[in-house]
């Protein structure tokens, strides 16, 4: 045995085959690269003896291994280059027998002090991650590549061109190590937290520092940065999460999260908004939920941190809302909103005793809690907006149930506290309602809700109750009318489309709260702290109802209201100010000017035509552009023309209307019946005072007639009328009781009529 392996060692000769095969792939001068005639014998005769694999990757390996250490790396470089060949070639159920061997040798490159052979075993290695392989392995393990192309993602070599060179080295190296693991289940978890909470962190550090450096250029010029650490992150970073399974979605991110707390990378829309951007961007939609959920419990987790912190979380939170709009945010939907809302009113608690712990060690400022205030009430309304109709619904009465009602809930801790919550999450529920499209009233102010939101409109705070109107106007207003009558337009040409099943619906459901809807307007209308706003949207909300609910009864009733008003501001009796009775004369003046542009009587318009201009030459103040607006900009009064498509019952609209006007309006009906398009109007064309001296001019009459006229006379008139009204009775009796025509087509004999009956003792009671 010594004889055979002395000459063995002596001889070339006498070497084995695969050995000598080998050896004659190395040139006598590396610079002139591997031999490729000999290397096509080295393969074929690789793919002939498959059971000499292993051997020849273990005599590549030690050639290797013994030019490392001669510091030839050349050789290095040329027996790597056999090695990357004889893994292409050979075929998947024998690839097993190269890669142990092939494996370490990257090992020995990778811990060499040498950039170069950490670029050349990173190629190797990103080769060989792109090889499918059939046959799964149990043994073989990544540990030593995760954690060693981490370490590179870090390089801070002194040389810039040469750190970035190494940080893409590593960058591409997790990449194939995520490539080869991700879809084998018998190969290492790369999900497992050991792994994430070293490749995660390696590639935000590098998408960290260029999103900063390079972020504007990157964005237009992307083609300057191919091949850069930001570039390579990104691809990378995508493709881990989009391969993420839902059991893996927590171990991803929890990583993150970590690294923006870390770095303190909250603050700002910067970085942690892009981070997680690319992360809504790049999972399945189906599990964007739980990326929400992670992000509310970093939120709880961090309700003890400066306000700045909280705020990053919050806005991230919402632009996460934004790109998940899936209709859904997860199994929990209260939840969201519930966590959302303790942290309101959290900062509420800070903003007053001026700290954000216990202890009252970290102060904090009014600025920066009310800055996260408006992130959070923004953020709500980006959640509320991905919702169902009903689930929508559903918040609102969540966020209403929340808010310390006068005389129903005591207010949470001091008056001040409690004042600043009901802001706070009245503020809330305007974000939501804002966006909020019900198909029908019911669905948008149920009384669970209504009643207590009415209770608000009396409150002495002035800001409280114009958030009252503001949210009822955006619930009741679903054509945008309130959009229109802040953009100051002198002339409107709007459709509104109603189906009539659901419009007579929603006048119902109105009329049962609308005398209290009246009386809180008329109260609101007169406190003293009230300002230019909140005649404004006190007019909104009335010219809203006008149009939504175009039914005489509503409009009748709103006609009373304005006369009350009206009334009210020129009574002595009342305690209102000066400013209180400009305000409430603009707001009368501004809706019945609303009101005459429906339609029909001319008059009508032309009455309040005139008195309006006399207004301008003498009493500008009592206009609504003088007190609407804190700074005047023009007119505010706004002509309306309606078009409203739904057919219109002409017997309907024709009660309590003389002959001659149930006349002319079945005329106006059948000339506009084909196209189903109608301009709504009402019939104004009586003066109030003048119906009312007619009404008592013919009751005078009546009185003096029974006081003056002889008995027989009385009798006569009121015989007439008898015999008057049983000839009516006569004829609706003989409707009732004709009888159906019988087949022959001759009227069946006439049976006694029903009243001419006359029935037994027993069956009279």
């Amino acid at each position: 045995m010594y004889l055979k392996h002395g000459l063995c060692g002596c001889c070339w000769a006498l070497r084995p085959r695969y050995k000598r095969l080998v050896d004659n792939i190395f040139p006598e001068d590396p610079e002139e690269g591997l031999v490729k005639a000999n290397m096509e014998k080295l393969t074929f005769f690789a793919l002939s003896a498959p059971e000499k694999l292993d051997r020849i990757a273990a005599y590549l390996s030690e050639r290797l291994t013994r030019e490392l250490n001669r510091h030839r790396y050349g050789y290095v470089c040329i027996a790597m280059e056999a090695m990357e060949q004889l893994l292409l070639a050979c075929h998947c159920q024998s690839i097993n027998l190269l890669v142990e061997s092939f494996l370490s040798t990257l090992r020995l490159l990778l811990e060499a002090d040498k950039p170069h052979l950490h670029i050349l075993a990173t190629n190797s290695f990103v080769k060989f991650a792109n090889i499918e392989e059939d046959t799964p392995s149990y043994h073989r393990s990544y540990d030593f590549f995760v954690s060693r192309f981490s370490e590179m993602c870090h390089s801070d070599h002194e040389d810039l061109d040469t750190r970035n060179k190494i940080r893409v080295s590593g960058i591409r190296g997790l990449q194939g190590v995520v490539r080869k693991t991700v879809d084998d289940e018998l190969q290492v978890n790369i999900w497992e937290p050991r792994h994430m909470e070293q490749i995660v962190p390696a590639l935000l550090v590098n998408l960290q520092q260029h999103s900063q450096n390079d972020s504007g250029l990157f964005s237009a010029f992307p083609s300057l940065f191919s091949g850069s650490p930001a570039e390579q992150t990104e691809v990378c970073f995508r493709e881990l999460l989009c391969r993420a399974a839902y059991g893996h979605i927590n171990n991803a991110i929890k990583p993150v999260l970590m690294h923006l707390d870390s770095h303190s990378l909250w603050q700002g829309r910067g970085f942690a908004v892009q981070c997680f951007q690319i992360i809504m961007y790049s999972i399945q939609s189906q599990h964007s939920h739980l990326v929400i959920q992670q992000l509310l419990g970093h939120l709880d987790a961090n309700s003890r941190s400066p306000a700045s912190v909280r705020a990053g979380i919050v806005e991230v939170l919402s632009e996460a809302a934004v790109i998940e709009a899936t209709g859904s945010v997860g199994p929990t939907v209260l939840e969201v909103f519930n966590t959302l809302l303790r942290q309101l009113r959290q900062s509420v608690d800070y903003q007053l005793t001026g700290y954000y712990d216990n202890g009252g060690k970290h102060k904090t400022s009014s600025i920066e809690e009310k800055k996260l205030q408006d992130a959070v009430i923004k953020t709500i309304g980006s959640f509320a907006n991905t919702l169902p109709i009903y689930q929508r619904s559903e918040v609102m009465l969540f966020i209403m149930g929340k808010i310390p009602v006068p005389g129903i809930y005591p207010a949470l801790g001091s008056p001040n506290s409690g004042r600043m919550i009901q802001v706070m999450l009245l503020k809330s529920l305007l974000q939501v309602s804002e966006h909020y499209e019900s198909s029908n009233l019911l669905t948008a102010l149920p009384s669970s809700f209504l009643e207590p939101l009415l209770s608000f409109t009396l409150m002495e705070d002035p800001e409280i109750r114009l958030l009252v109107l503001s949210i009822l106007t955006s619930l009741i207003d679903r054509h945008l009318i309130r959009w229109l009558l802040k953009a100051g337009i002198k002339r409107v040409v709007l459709s509104v489309h109603h189906d009539i099943c659901t419009f007579q619906h929603d006048v119902f459901v109105f009329m049962q709260h609308a005398q209290r809807l009246y009386r809180h307007v008329y109260l609101a209308s007169r406190e003293e702290n009230s300002g230019h706003s909140h005649y404004q949207a006190l007019f909104t909300l009335l010219a809203v109802l006008s149009v939504e609910l175009a039914n005489e009864e509503v409009v009748v009733d709103l006609i009373r209201l304005i006369l009350a008003l009206q009334e009210m501001t020129l009574s002595n009796q009342e305690c209102l100010s000066v400013f209180n009775r400009c305000g409430i004369h603009a707001l009368c003046a501004a809706f019945l000017n609303l009101l005459s542009q429906l339609g029909p009587p001319p008059t009508l318009h032309q009455h309040i035509t005139q008195v309006i201009e006399s207004r301008q030459k003498d009493a500008p103040h009592l206009l609504p552009e003088v007190m609407f607006c804190d700074k005047p900009r023009g007119t505010s009064l706004i002509a309306f023309r309606l078009n409203y498509c739904f057919i219109v019952e002409e017997d309907r609209l024709s009660k309590r209307k003389s002959i001659g006007d149930a006349v002319s309006l079945q005329h106006w009906v059948s000339v506009n019946k084909e196209d189903l398009s109608l301009i709504w109007f009402f019939f104004l064309s009586e003066d109030r005072g003048v119906v009312e001296e007619e009404e008592r001019r013919k009751r005078m009459e009546v009185v003096e007639r029974f006081q003056t006229a002889p008995f027989e006379e009385i009798a006569a008139q009121c015989g007439a009328r008898t015999s008057l009204l049983q000839s009516k009775l006569n004829q609706v009796f003989e409707l009732i009781i004709r009888p159906p025509p019988s087949p022959s087509g001759h009227l069946a004999p006439r049976s006694t009529p029903v009243y001419e009956m006359k029935f037994p003792d027993l069956c009279v009671y």
